[in-house]
């Protein structure tokens, strides 16, 4: 099942450094400047109302990492809004509501192959 594809628009100068503490912000297009900065802005194509089941891979580019844990609102805020917070820790329980943990990953290849039409999705696995 295909839970969610979207397509970067832009990178905002602070993601790699946010990167680099194994988190990505991703935002709809048309964000305030003050979270565009931190974050991926992105296009939905497509978004399922079904929560991506554990074990789901989120795919962005040539990279991927297991969904590890989804936050109660995590779903709603990214299917409705296009905003999520991706957190690449790997844990079992996500900390705050609106955060999708999944496993860890080399933060700097995800940074370098993240571009303008760089397609990011949540599939079964």
């Amino acid at each position: 099942m295909n839970y969610y594809k979207t397509v970067i628009s832009s990178i905002g100068e602070e993601v790699q450094s946010l990167l680099e503490g194994g988190v990505l912000i991703l935002y709809s297009d048309g964000a305030p400047p003050e979270l565009a900065e931190v974050s991926v802005l992105h296009r939905v194509e497509q978004a399922s109302r079904d929560v991506p089941r554990i074990g789901s891979l989120l795919r962005i580019g040539e990279d991927s990492a297991v969904v590890t844990a989804v936050g109660p609102t995590a779903w709603n805020k990214v299917s409705e809004l296009g905003h999520v917070v991706i957190n690449f820790n790997g844990a079992q329980n996500a900390e705050r509501p609106g955060e999708i943990c999944v496993t860890e990953i080399d933060h700097e290849r995800l940074f370098d192959g993240m571009k303008a039409g760089t397609v990011i999705e949540i599939v079964d696995a």
